[in-house]
């Protein structure tokens, strides 16, 4: 990512240094998980569409310890593979929103609730700016080369109330709280950086 891009890593000590983690990151372009990755200060384990691996990216996206889901369907190898990452003490990555879009943590699907509710692993919201601002003169899907892309690591969150419910509505109260954070850091993110 240096190579390419300027990364600029705001708050990267906020992750916290040892245990269980979420990193839910928002997603308006196809660098904001590898960024994240290139960056962060602990290993990152992304849900990864399946459709993303295929030939030589997927056995290199399997190699680093990436998880394979299918967004179609309730995917139970990855909801497994993604709660073993967190009971090993790891960083899950999320794309909260499900897929790309504005970037803006808009309209959050459940999973997100359902893993920090489940593992009780705090959020960290991260906020990736710049990505999506203009294309590239030579390669017009990615951003121009040597150009500024801004990551905001924010405070660590619960996602639950403490009552260890996990019930529907127990998950539905987590997304609006989870919504609010999110929301919240990437306004302070964008003030942060003027973008």
């Amino acid at each position: 990512m240096n190579g390419l891009w300027k990364p600029r890593v705001l708050g990267a000590w906020k992750l916290p240094a040892t245990g269980p983690a979420i990193v839910a990151v928002n997603h308006s372009h196809n660098i904001d998980g590898p960024m994240v990755m290139g960056v962060s200060p602990r290993p990152t384990h992304f849900l990864i569409k399946k459709e993303a691996f295929v030939g030589p990216l997927g056995s290199f996206l399997t190699g680093i310890g990436q998880l394979k889901v299918d967004r179609v369907s309730a995917d139970r190898a990855a909801i497994t593979d993604a709660l073993g990452v967190l009971d090993n003490g790891g960083v899950l990555g999320i794309f909260p929103e499900g897929t790309r879009g504005e970037g803006d943590f808009a309209s959050l699907r459940a999973g997100l609730a359902y893993f920090a509710v489940r593992s009780g692993a705090p959020i960290v919201p991260v906020a990736v700016l710049g990505s999506s601002d203009r294309p590239g003169r030579l390669i017009k899907a990615l951003p121009p080369l040597r150009s500024r892309v801004d990551v905001v690591f924010g405070d660590p969150f619960d996602a639950g109330d403490g009552s260890g419910r996990r019930t529907r509505r127990a998950l539905d109260e987590a997304t609006e709280r989870i919504q609010k954070q999110l929301t919240s850091h990437l306004e302070n993110a964008r003030r942060l950086t003027g973008r």
